[in-house]
Parts: structure tokens; sequence; C-alpha cells
């Protein structure tokens, strides 16, 4: 399958859970960084075939920011991108860890993962030991799967928009955001919108002027807006 016709792909079997058990009770999030010294633990799900930009773009932001610790966490020793080049995972998605960060990419691999009950589970504990979770693209498959987005005002990437809304119908789909926070809940459309999002994280946690310094360093053009979403209009979800 190539991605074009991944992205486009409606209707894909839904796993069925014994039990879909809500968020954790809701954990404030720390207006900016610790002061104390001690890192911010971010954790980034890695798995074959993850769509490059999704982890990588938001990596790149959130790691310059001082005290950022990051991590790759998967099922195996190694992860390999869509794209080809592989990444060695730092920590087992099945010993979770409490994270400041729960970071969540999507890519063609989110196909599979979605019918891999064990490891939907592992996501779940994974992300109810996170004080915030973000996912992006269609990371929020897993997410859905898992049954952390019902009832939460949550996005995803557009074109694949009505195959992850499947997956979580009481979750609040928004089709024309470029992210959406909901509580301790970042979801992003697709590939790119995370870095804007990582961002905007940025912005929240040690003020715009950090996020604008981080942009400019990647010479990024930063969409700073949610609400600008031009392809919620590309691919008819703005309806």
């Amino acid at each position: 399958m190539n991605r074009r016709h991944f992205l486009t792909a409606l209707g894909a079997s839904t796993l069925a859970l014994a039990s879909r058990p809500l968020w954790a009770k809701e954990t404030p999030m720390p207006a900016q960084l610790r002061g104390d010294g001690t890192p911010y633990r971010i954790g980034a799900l890695v798995f074959d075939d993850y769509e490059t930009l999704d982890l990588h773009g938001p990596v790149e932001m959130l790691g310059h920011m001082p005290g950022a610790q990051i991590q790759l966490i998967g099922a195996g020793e190694t992860a390999r991108a869509y794209q080809g080049p592989r990444v060695v995972v730092d920590r087992p998605l099945s010993e979770p860890e409490p994270l400041d960060l729960f970071l969540v990419p999507g890519g063609l691999g989110t196909r599979t993962l979605v019918n891999q009950p064990e490891l939907v589970a592992q996501i779940r504990r994974q992300a109810q030991m996170s004080e915030r979770v973000f996912s992006v693209c269609t990371g929020a498959a897993l997410l859905a799967q898992a049954g952390l987005l019902d009832g939460k005002r949550v996005t995803t990437n557009k074109a694949a928009f009505e195959w992850v809304a499947s997956l979580a119908p009481q979750a609040q789909w928004q089709g024309r955001a470029r992210w959406v926070e909901d509580g301790r809940l970042i979801t992003s459309s697709g590939v790119s919108a995370g870095t804007d999002a990582a961002l905007a994280l940025v912005a929240q946690l040690k003020g715009r002027e950090e996020a604008e310094r981080i942009a400019a360093l990647a010479e990024y053009h930063w969409n700073d807006d949610p609400d600008q979403d031009p392809f919620a209009i590309t691919w008819g979800t703005d309806g």
C-alpha cells in the first residue's frame, strides 16, 4: 500500500478491547519547565513505518528547550521509519515510566498497530503515566483505539480523517484545526502540523520568545494559529 492509498483508505477493522478505561485523573500541567533543575521528561513512541517528520519535527523543536530530556520508546530494539532510516529504541514500551510528555507519531505503521491488543494496552498504560500526551497525524488512531479520546476535542490528519475518527466515535472530532488542546491532551493534524503544535507547547512552557527563538534556529516558518488549517479545505473536512 502506498502512502496516498494509506491516507485515503477507510474502514479499517476496529479492535475490540475488553475494557476501555478513561484517562487517569487529570494532572495539571506546570506553567513552565521545572525550576529545580530536574529534566523535562519526553518519551516518543517509535514503530516500524512511522512517518519521519511526525517524530523528528516535534523532537527538533522540543529538544531545544533547556532541560528537555528525550528518549525513544518502542516494542523492539530498533524502529524503521516509512522513508527507510532506523532509530535505536532507548526503553521498552512494556516498561512504562512517569513522563512529562508522551509523544505518539503516526504513519503507515498505525494501520497494523491498532490491531495489536497488547501493544495498544501498553500505549494506554504509558499515556496514563504521563502528565501530557501529544499525538501527531494518525498517532491519534493509536490513542483512539486505546480509549483515550472519548469525550475529548481532538483532530488528526485530514487525509485520513474518516478512518481515524471511526475508531473513536465518542470523541469530538474537529474537522478544521491545525492542532487541538483539551486538558492534558494535544492532537495535531498531518505530519508538519506536529512541528507547529510542538512550538505552541514550547510557548506555553517557556514563553513565546523561546518558541520563536527555536523556530528561528531551525529556520522554520511557524504557523502559530491552530485554526489556520488549509488542508481541511483540501480534504473536505471543514464542512
